[in-house]
């Protein structure tokens, strides 16, 4: 029986000129290019002034990569601190590294001050729910980068969508195996049926504004919580258990309380 992986990329860049394209640095700005050309639409049919999300997306798009590579630096400091880190490599972004909880802190505290700087046309809560889809088709587009820097996978399988994982970027240990879980992969497509089922729940239309941002935070931890479990890449383990998913569940066990109490606060005031 004739079985075929999903092989890694040969190369994770492409020059042009003087300039080195890096295909992961690509797969993040057309993320971005993508959340907002949803969020705007979205923001619209809301009733508000999408120019309003063009202005936005010039402080929240750097605020974003700021917090993402700050949450990775600060998580793995052995990478860039003491003798055996190299502190420049923390401005090397195209080479992988970034924290989908710095990214979204950061950029989440940035749209807050700027709906309360100045009145828009709609509220803060109502842009987060506008821009909830385009954040997770983000994300699914973004994980297509580590596919190009042969990063995120996980344990050993033979599946047939197994990952093919070159010699020289197996883990110790591991140097025996060729094909590993297309972690990557599997958030990239739980992040995209998170994403629609955002977009065309009828539900949500009755939903209290801000708790689409909610849920968009629930659904993505929910999924990040199982496919962390399945990594074999070096990380941070706290009782066992590794940062990310304490991050990933205390994601959850939040949005889920504010889900609740703002609906028991709802049926109160009604």
């Amino acid at each position: 029986m004739f079985i075929r992986f999903i092989p890694t990329p040969s190369r994770s860049s492409v020059g042009l000129g003087p300039l080195t394209v890096h295909f992961y640095a690509l797969c993040i700005l057309l993320g971005i290019a993508v959340a907002i050309a949803v969020g705007k639409s979205r923001y619209k049919k809301l009733g508000g002034n999408p120019s309003e999300v063009y202005d936005l997306a010039i402080f929240v798009i750097p605020a974003g990569i700021i917090g993402g590579r700050f949450y990775h630096v600060i998580t793995t400091p052995e990478l860039y601190f003491g003798r055996s880190g190299n502190f420049s490599n923390a401005f090397r972004i195209w080479n992988g590294g970034m924290g989908i909880w710095g990214a979204v802190a950061l950029g989440t505290l940035v749209s807050y001050i700027f709906f309360k700087v100045r009145p828009r046309s709609l509220g803060f809560a109502q842009f987060a729910d506008a821009i909830a889809p385009g954040l997770l088709f983000a994300q699914a587009i973004g994980r297509c980068g580590n596919w190009f820097n042969g990063e995120l996978f996980g344990q050993p399988s033979t599946l047939p969508w197994a990952l093919s994982i070159p010699l020289r970027d197996r883990p110790v240990g591991f140097e025996q195996f060729a094909t590993f879980t297309p972690t990557f992969l599997y958030e990239a497509l739980w992040c995209l049926a998170s994403g629609f089922l955002l977009l065309g729940l009828p539900a949500l239309k009755k939903l209290r504004a801000g708790n689409t941002f909610l849920l968009y935070i629930a659904t993505y931890c929910a999924g990040r919580i199982w496919i962390e479990a399945l990594r074999i890449d070096d990380a941070h383990h706290y009782l066992g258990i590794r940062l990310n998913d304490w991050v990933a569940g205390a994601g959850f066990l939040a949005s889920v309380v504010g889900l609740t109490m703002r609906s028991l606060i709802s049926e109160h005031v009604s």
